[in-house]
């Protein structure tokens, strides 16, 4: 992966995409994978904001049949299937024990009624290429049963829990790295640290048309013009923002674009639950889930709205515990967690559309694709809203408007059936079996550590493992090493602290590594970016602070 943008001379591009989160990333794919030719910037790091900030969950929104959003649920679990298909490293089922108490609003009948749709939504569940992913259907659990698999729970009013399977995400970030990967594998350019500035604007009386971006490389801290016929805004709840850079004529103004956010925040502990999510109502009627995460638990998540500017957006010490409340009335047992349990926290704000309801929670995650001719404006697309799990089909909807505007023959989508690039596997558990043998001097649970992380690339990565004796060292408990970092730098354009270790690896996902392996990742790092020693405690120190749990 290189920085199309240190080399960029001038070419026309048929698509420009701003944004390189999972939205940005799934689109850029979908448009060089049917032949267009695609630059995507991206302000930060690719997949380092809402796509950073989700509960590691691909699922079909069981929470939605409540407002009656099917169209919704359907999309979700049938996307839920497309990305196991595609991604099957990243994607994998899990149990989930929803659980009922007597004062719950909805009641055990209620959801019973309500696992039997998502049953009947997610008919094709098991309509896999994987066999080894099948999924269950859901049962009903007693309570006995309950306080043997989940310890902790609650058992006051507690009446049952519905066992059923959705999939977790095992590293958001590196699927969002495989899908701009997989855009690249097709012939896309793509460039991280590029700050969109403004619109290269063709002025007529009827309408403004856009003829490219105004960018900074902010590496180089380098100002180009990037040129494309049609501009595709993927800027999640910077969309607005961006809108508003493209004013058209007086005659046609755009106004100001104001975009709904949701903030929503998480929090990782020791370990609370062994195998099982265990997930239920608040009583506020919202609803709370631990996840069981790398020997740890990860725990959320709030849906509030957030007034004022995303760039300045932070987890706060006041939303931390808003969220502990909300979770120790429903679990713990008399055991609360203390503020004091939490090792990492993060957050991160999702973009809505819908402006109809006054609390976010009952929001829909439905998404829109609109073009801008309306505002007096040719030449872009903006796309708000949507989820993680549903990103690929967003994308197929946006390029085939895209094809429509640049009226292009209509070619038919391939990403439905098509590996990512790195997941080019058939049997997730054959594949694993076959790497544990290959590599057996490392210890199995780590080699499927990182199978589920690098998938085919795993060979690629041992090629840097085996060049250094160092670099088989086991920095946590998973088995990661200094030869990811090498690896995340030369192979995936990794350019700072925290790319390495928050989004190429998870090496500071579990909170602060200790100074030793912070050190250890920040030499190496330095080696291969050549950072001088003021560079380097800079990156450190940029990294600490993201760490920090608020005060």
């Amino acid at each position: 992966m290189k920085r199309f943008i240190e080399s960029y001379t001038g070419k026309e591009f048929d698509l420009i995409v701003i944004g390189g989160g999972i939205t940005g990333a799934t689109v850029a794919y979908e448009a060089a994978s049917r032949g267009l030719s695609v630059a995507l910037i991206e302000k930060s790091d690719f997949g380092s904001a809402t796509s950073a900030a989700t509960s590691k969950m691909i699922h079909g929104g069981l929470r939605y049949l409540s407002t009656f959003q099917f169209s919704l649920v359907r999309e979700s679990l049938r996307e839920r299937r497309v990305l196991t298909n595609i991604a099957p490293n990243f994607v994998h089922p899990v149990p989930f024990l929803f659980s009922n108490y007597k004062s719950d609003k909805v009641s055990t009948l209620k959801m019973k009624i309500a696992m039997l749709l998502y049953e009947l939504f997610s008919f094709d569940k098991n309509w896999m290429k994987d066999k080894s992913k099948k999924m269950p259907r859901f049962k009903i659990i007693s309570t006995e049963k309950i306080k043997e698999l989940v310890p902790n729970a609650n058992k006051k009013e507690l009446v049952g829990a519905q066992l059923y399977y959705d999939c977790a995400s095992h590293s958001p970030e590196r699927l969002t790295l495989a899908f701009i990967k997989s855009a690249i594998n097709y012939g896309a350019s793509v460039a991280n640290y590029t700050q969109m500035e403004g619109f290269i604007m063709e002025e007529s009386v009827k309408f403004n048309t856009i003829k490219g971006i105004k960018v900074i490389d902010t590496i180089k801290n380098k100002k180009i013009n990037v040129y494309g016929k049609l501009v595709i805004n993927c800027a999640g709840p910077w969309a607005d923002l961006v809108l508003d850079k493209a004013k058209s004529m007086p005659t046609h103004p755009t106004g100001n674009n104001i975009l709904r956010r949701s903030e929503g925040i998480h929090i990782i502990t020791n370990k609370l639950v062994n195998d099982y999510i265990f997930s239920g109502f608040t009583p506020t009627d919202k609803h709370f889930f631990l996840v069981p995460y790398r020997n740890h638990t990860l725990i959320g998540t709030t849906d509030k709205e957030f007034i004022g500017n995303p760039d300045e957006y932070k987890v706060t010490r006041k939303a931390i515990e808003e969220l502990l409340e909300e979770v120790n009335k429903s679990f713990g047992d008399g055991n609360k967690i203390k503020y004091e349990d939490i090792v990492y926290t993060y957050g991160g704000l999702r973009p809505l559309v819908e402006e109809q309801t006054e609390d976010v929670y009952n929001s829909s995650r439905k998404y829109e694709i609109t073009g801008e001719k309306k505002n007096g404006i040719e030449g872009l697309i903006t796309v708000e809203g949507g989820k993680f799990t549903t990103s690929r089909r967003l994308a197929e909807k946006a390029v085939d408007k895209a094809l429509k505007i640049l009226k292009l023959p209509k070619k038919k989508s391939i990403s439905e059936n098509t590996y990512l690039k790195g997941s080019e596997i058939d049997n997730f558990q054959d594949f694993v079996l076959e790497k544990q043998k290959q590599y057996a001097e490392f210890l199995p649970e780590r080699i499927e550590y990182l199978a589920k992380s690098y998938g085919t690339e795993i060979d690629k990565l041992f090629e840097i493992i085996l060049e250094n004796p160092a670099y088989k060292e086991a920095l946590n408990t998973d088995g990661e090493n200094l030869a990811q970092v090498v690896f995340a730098i030369r192979n995936e354009m990794a350019k700072t602290l925290p790319d390495i270790m928050l989004r190429r690896t998870g090496l500071a996902q579990l909170g602060h590594p200790s100074k030793e392996t912070l050190t250890k990742v920040a030499k190496l790092a330095a080696k291969e970016l050549n950072w001088d020693d003021e560079k380097m405690k800079e990156e450190i120190y940029k990294l600490e602070k993201i760490l920090e749990i608020p005060s």
